[in-house]
């Protein structure tokens, strides 16, 4: 059985993806092989974000993985805040980095926006990309409870609530992380 470590930490996603891989995989965390590196993210993209990830651990420990990057981009914002979603506001906290977006789109009519995910994965001395993305649009007040980030103010097309609206099954269902997931999973369905 072929083991692949994703370079988080956060067992929620490792539970997701497992469940869609087949049964020759076993996926393991950072924490699973003992790395507790501050692994850099200082690509311009997602793709360069996820690449740095795997080529990390490749480099360091010379396994099979993948790692992700994703995050908001507005339209209106030139494409803000893309690679700096987590921490646009020059913190963490994202009710600040929320009050910027608002702020910025204040008077804006054009609120189209999208979140994007890329997966990259190092096997067999090569890289695959994976890519997930959902259209939608940013409203100007918080809505709901559920989700993180900027769910609260993200609409997808086709639909009249917020991520954090919906349940965690319904946003899982149609977000970007879970169609390049999919795209992950259907990759390594056919090795």
């Amino acid at each position: 059985m072929l083991e692949l470590v994703f370079a988080t930490n956060n067992a929620h996603k490792l539970e997701e993806v497992q469940a869609m891989v087949n049964d020759n995989f076993v996926l393991k965390s950072l924490k699973d092989i003992g790395c507790t590196d501050d692994i850099p993210e200082t690509g311009e993209t997602f793709a360069e974000n996820a690449k740095q990830k795997t080529d990390y651990l490749a480099n360091k420990y010379g396994l099979y993985c993948f790692g992700d990057d994703s995050g908001l981009e507005i339209d209106a914002l030139n494409g803000e805040p893309g690679v700096y979603s987590a921490r646009y506001s020059g913190s963490r906290d994202m009710e600040k980095n929320i009050e910027l977006v608002l702020s910025k789109l204040a008077g804006v009519n054009e609120r189209t926006a999208r979140f994007k995910t890329i997966i990259s994965l190092y096997l067999n001395e090569k890289q695959h990309f994976f890519e997930g993305a959902i259209e939608g649009v940013i409203i100007d007040e918080l809505r709901g409870t559920s989700g993180f980030g900027y769910d609260p103010i993200f609409i997808p097309n086709g639909y009249d609530r917020t991520f954090a609206e919906m349940s965690n099954e319904q946003k899982n269902s149609i977000s970007h992380r879970s169609i390049a997931v999919g795209k992950l999973a259907d990759f390594l369905k056919k090795f």
